[in-house]
């Protein structure tokens, strides 16, 4: 679990195809300090575990799965990334729940400068902007951030210039992709509601049977 506050941008030294897995490396000054094998690492939004440690340059394993599923097997040697190391219990909590696992991979298709901060507008896949609500929460590449407005295929939000100096949605423009997560409360409200929607029961009379609304029969 994380929070999408970014601690610090890492820098990949390497992307090596090892058989069925990609072999990924990265330098990181201050998530290395206390990360080890075994911990997990929220890197461009995507919780990945350690699986090996030199000085500053940690190392991962991604999958087949993650590299379809996620923007990490665009990566290249030099390309920065956001870090994250995982929410600790006396941690504060000063973005939203993030899981790490990607609901989908989006396009930025506009980027405006409005006087000091920036505006984005992000092509989505509906599995995403279907949870998403104006004003709520949603990790783009691992930064907690808020969504402004909800479109029929993506949102808009808008970036802070610390936001803009300290992740890497400081430099993407038009065309790149991102790596998207919808608040996890929103995944489990439209679960919920669906269920009861394909139930006999219905939410109505969920309710209704709970004494939380009365018939008005």
């Amino acid at each position: 679990m994380f929070t999408g506050i970014i601690s610090e941008m890492g820098e990949i030294t390497a992307m090596q195809r090892k058989g069925g897995i990609v072999h990924l490396s990265l330098k990181a000054y201050t998530v290395s300090r206390d990360a080890g094998p075994g911990d997990s690492i929220s890197v461009n939004g995507v919780c990945l575990t350690v699986v090996d440690k030199n000085d500053k340059v940690l190392s991962f394993d991604l999958s087949d799965e993650t590299l379809r599923s996620t923007n990490l097997g665009t990566l290249k040697t030099g390309d920065r990334v956001n870090l994250e190391p995982s929410l600790r219990p006396d941690s504060r909590l000063g973005g939203h729940f993030v899981t790490g696992h990607v609901d989908g991979v989006g396009r930025i298709r506009s980027k405006t400068n409005t006087g000091e901060t920036i505006k984005f507008e992000i092509e989505a896949p509906k599995a995403v902007t279907d949870l998403l609500v104006e004003k709520g929460s949603v990790a783009v590449d691992g930064i907690s951030l808020t969504v402004v407005g909800v479109l029929l295929d993506g949102f808009t939000i808008v970036i802070i210039p610390h936001t803009a100096r300290v992740t890497t949605i400081g430099f993407k423009g038009p065309g790149d992709t991102v790596n998207l997560e919808a608040d996890i409360i929103g995944k489990y409200v439209a679960r919920f509601l669906n269920r009861e929607k394909n139930s006999e029961s219905g939410l109505m009379n969920a309710l209704m049977n709970g004494g939380y609304i009365r018939s008005k029969k």
